[in-house]
């Protein structure tokens, strides 16, 4: 082993917790920003479209540079793609803290979205170079687990924040976290990149992002402008042609950025899926289930990010148990296992009631984030052990686009169902209101429930109250049951298509030995600090 190999190899689980530390500032922003919104309508005048903007804005940017930023990484260098993108963030959170208006805060987003791109990559691919065989799914257990903490603890914070400081508090928090992992990346974290150093692909650059964001963009309009309006079925026509024609250009150019014929590989399509479905279950499954623990459950928000913790024990207890329980049974078996007991949690809260408490909703969170766990670890690994190491970059931004788009569609599907049928639900309760707020009461639950704390009849808004929860509750129990079901065709996509382990994976692999007494893999790329 040379020095500076043996040097990566004996700094590998130091490696891992910058890189952690890296994903955990941009996994807590996003979560943390859906607390202040409120704060957001009273202090910058924010409108429900800019609200909106504010949110996807960087998911836009973010989601469509993803492919991008991961090739740029492996041409030019990963650490250096993870330096510049904990840069960016930082620079422009500072901005976004200062912001004086909605639409700056929009923008300072946006370039936000630059930061994150480059940087989500860069922590897996950095992870599976680092990494031998042998240690990458338990290494990825970590990282995912890392990244499921985000979703309590975002809130948490970001409640705490709030009631103690203004709104930019909860972007100015990313500057200290983005310097502590600056430092320790140029210490710990190794230099590496593919080693043909291939030209450059700006044509499958532009396409791809011209294509990612128009697929993004109609996913996040299709719930306000319909799903079979002439605007969103344009926008998915334009996605469709961009990504159409990115496939054909990738197949012709003689460098391309990313090698389409991954996709004929069942290890890498299958487990990309399964990906897919996992974050459309429970990124739907988390939109329901903030508006339940408190227009139902009548929790305020730093409450309800408190009691979004069992989602964090679920994944934490799963997903480093996971790459055990691969080991031994299988990449088929556990992403199946785990896509089933995601659905198993979804089933459960969708027998909900108004009497139900907060002990359902505990359960139910603590299943479905275990079976984050379980499918999200294999699943990963699958995906990267089936990318060349040198396209490790282009792997892990396929990797991370597949969540962007599986969570995008969860949230935008099954919160239109949620709406209609909730507005369909709540036509007789609404009929016999003014007909200046009816269009109001059916349009959300917490309108309704604004609606009524306005009515001069206590017993007309207890039962305005009383109806709207009950409406509210069955559309959630019916929309939970088509998100389970959803979440059981990717269980079965991955029993038929995902192969149970590599093509050169022993059935137990073998520990890996102490870093002086072994010669480094062969397959592993040289490595500069």
């Amino acid at each position: 082993m040379s020095e500076l190999t043996q040097r990566t190899y004996e700094r590998r689980w130091w490696t891992l917790a910058v890189l952690s530390l890296a994903l955990a500032v941009i996994s807590l922003d996003n979560m943390i920003l859906n607390v202040a919104l409120p704060t957001l309508v009273r202090d910058l005048n924010a409108t429900s479209s800019q609200l909106q903007w504010i949110v996807d804005s960087y998911v836009l940017v973010f989601a469509g540079l993803l492919l991008t930023a991961g090739a740029l990484g492996d041409r030019f260098g990963r650490k250096l793609a993870l330096m510049v993108g904990l840069g960016v963030f930082g620079a422009f959170s500072a901005l976004a803290a200062m912001s004086g208006t909605a639409n700056q805060l929009i923008t300072t987003r946006a370039l936000m979205g630059i930061g994150g791109a480059l940087i989500m990559p860069s922590t897996l691919s950095i992870l599976t170079n680092v990494f031998p065989p042998a240690e990458r799914a338990k290494a990825i257990g970590i990282w995912a687990a890392v990244n499921g903490l985000s979703i309590p603890l975002g809130p948490v914070l970001g409640g705490w924040l709030l009631e103690h400081y203004s709104w930019g508090s909860i972007f100015l928090i990313n500057l200290p976290v983005v310097v502590v992992s600056l430092i320790a990346a140029t210490i710990l974290v190794p230099e590496s990149r593919d080693a043909k150093a291939l030209p450059l692909d700006p044509v499958g650059a532009v396409l791809s992002i011209a294509g990612l964001a128009a697929l993004l963009y109609a996913i996040i309009e299709a719930p306000s402008a319909g799903w079979t309006s002439g605007t969103t079925i344009a926008w998915f026509a334009v996605a469709a042609v961009a990504l159409g024609a990115f496939i054909l250009w990738e197949r012709r150019v003689p460098y391309p950025m990313f090698d389409t014929r991954l996709f004929k590989n069942p290890r890498f399509s299958a487990a990309s899926l399964s990906v897919t479905m996992v974050f459309f279950g429970l990124f739907g499954a988390t939109f329901f289930l903030t508006q339940h623990m408190q227009f139902v459950l009548g929790f305020d928000t730093l409450q309800t990010g408190v009691r979004m913790i069992p989602v964090a024990v679920g994944v934490g207890i799963a997903a480093p148990l996971s790459a055990r329980l691969t080991a031994r049974f299988g990449s088929k078996v556990m992403v199946a296992a785990g896509l089933t007991v995601v659905a198993l949690g979804l089933g459960l809260m969708s027998t909900a009631t108004v009497e139900s408490g907060y002990g359902l909703v505990a359960t139910c969170m603590i299943v479905a984030g275990a079976g984050m766990g379980l499918a999200m670890t294999p699943a990963t690994d699958a995906v990267m052990g089936a990318v060349p190491k040198d396209n490790a970059g282009v792997g892990s931004a396929v990797n991370d686009t597949t969540r962007q788009v599986g969570g995008a569609l969860g949230v935008a599907v099954l919160g239109s169902l949620l709406a209609t049928n909730y507005s369909d639900a709540m036509r007789g309760p609404a009929s016999t209101l003014p007909p200046e707020v009816t269009a109001v009461t059916r349009d959300s639950v917490g309108a309704a429930l604004e609606v009524a704390a306005q009515l001069p009849d206590p017993a007309a808004a207890l039962a305005l109250v009383n109806a709207a929860r009950i409406a509210f509750i069955d559309a959630m129990g019916t929309t939970l049951v088509i998100g389970a079901g959803v979440t059981l065709v990717g269980a079965a996509i991955a029993l038929l298509f995902l192969p149970a382990r590599a093509a050169n994976e022993e059935a137990t692999p073998e520990p890996v030995q102490a870093a002086d007494e072994v010669e480094a893999p062969e397959e592993e790329p040289v490595l500069t600090l």
